[in-house]
C-alpha cells in the first residue's frame, strides 16, 4: 500500500491518499510536477509536492470560484484568470454563453499540457473561439492591460507563497481595481477560514486599500485542502455584492456538481466564527 502525504506543518495538518502509481513527474522551470493515479480520488496532480486538485473532488473549488463572481455581475462579457494553468476554472466559466472572451495567464506552460493529458475532462472547452491561453507572469500581464476593459478577474493561485505571493498585495489588487471596468469584480482564492482567518482579514483590507468599496468571502468545502475548508474572497467596484442574478441561476442550461442558486445563497451566510471576523456584508 502506497500513501500520498501531504503535509501542511505550519498548521499541523497532513492529507494521505491511497495510491496506485505515478503518472508522470518532471520538473519545469518553475516547479515540480507529479500526477498520480489514486484508489478513491481518482488522479491527483501535485505542484512543488502540494497537492493542488484531485479528479473526484476538484469540482468544488472550481464551480465555487467561477459562477459566484459571474452571477453577481449584472453584464459580464469579458473575464480574465489568474492562474488556473489546470483550466478547471476556465471551463466553469465558459459555460455561459453570453460571456464574449476569457483569457487566462497562467506561468506554467506545462501545468496546462500535463492537465490535458491527465485530467481531459477539465480541459476539453480550451479550444472554444472564446478562449485566449496566455503563459506568462500575471503580474506583469495585469501592469500592462488596458485600463477599464474587463468585467471580473479571477485570480486561481497558489498559496500565497513564493511567487504568488505578491498576487494577495497591495500592489497586485490596485492593478485589478485600475482594468477593472465600473461594477467590476475580482475573485480571489483565500485558503481556510479554520487556519487563516487571519489572512483573509488582511486581504480584505488590502482589497479595500487599493480602492475596493465592499469585500465579501464566500465558504464551501473542499476535501483535498487542509482542514477541507476553504473560501474565495470577492471585491467590487462600486458594486453591491449582495445582488446577484438569482433567476439566471436558477435556469442555467449548464451541469454543475455542488453550485446552484441555493449553494450561492448558502456560501454567503457566514457562520458565526467567520461573521466575528469579516465583513458584515456577506449575506449572499
Amino acid at each position: 500500500m502506497n500513501w500520498l502525504v501531504d503535509t501542511y506543518t505550519e498548521v499541523g495538518i497532513a492529507t494521505a491518499y491511497e495510491t496506485t502509481g505515478i503518472l508522470h513527474e518532471e520538473q519545469s522551470v518553475y516547479q515540480h510536477i507529479k500526477v498520480y493515479s489514486s484508489t478513491q480520488f481518482g488522479h491527483i496532480l501535485t505542484l512543488d509536492h502540494i497537492i493542488q486538485l484531485t479528479a473526484r473532488d476538484n469540482f468544488f473549488y472550481h464551480e465555487m470560484l467561477a459562477h459566484p463572481a459571474i452571477y453577481k455581475h449584472k453584464n459580464p462579457q469579458h473575464i480574465a484568470i489568474i492562474g488556473g494553468g489546470d483550466c478547471g476554472v476556465l471551463h466553469e466559466v465558459l459555460k455561459h454563453n453570453d460571456i464574449e472572451k476569457i483569457t487566462q495567464i497562467e506561468l506554467d506552460a506545462r501545468v496546462t499540457t500535463v492537465s490535458a493529458i491527465y485530467f481531459p475532462e477539465l480541459c476539453i472547452s480550451n479550444t472554444d473561439p472564446r478562449a485566449e491561453l496566455i503563459f506568462a507572469d500575471g503580474i506583469v500581464w495585469m501592469q500592462q492591460a488596458q485600463a477599464q476593459s474587463l468585467d471580473i478577474i479571477i485570480v486561481d493561485s497558489t498559496d500565497p507563497i513564493g511567487a504568488a505571493e505578491e498576487l494577495f498585495g497591495k500592489a497586485f489588487y490596485q492593478q485589478c481595481y485600475r482594468v477593472l471596468k465600473p461594477g467590476g469584480i475580482i475573485v480571489h482564492q483565500s485558503e481556510s477560514p479554520l487556519t487563516h482567518l487571519t489572512m483573509i482579514q488582511q486581504m480584505q483590507q488590502k482589497m479595500r486599500e487599493a480602492g475596493f468599496t465592499e469585500c465579501q468571502t464566500l465558504h464551501f468545502p473542499a476535501p483535498c485542502y487542509p482542514t477541507g475548508w476553504w473560501t474565495c474572497t470577492l471585491a467590487s467596484k462600486d458594486h453591491d455584492l449582495n445582488y446577484y442574478r438569482r433567476e439566471a441561476a436558477d435556469r442555467q442550461d449548464f451541469t454543475t456538481q455542488y453550485y446552484n442558486a441555493n449553494t450561492h445563497q448558502a456560501c454567503g451566510l457566514l457562520p458565526p466564527y467567520l461573521s466575528k471576523g469579516l465583513t458584515k456584508k456577506n449575506t449572499g
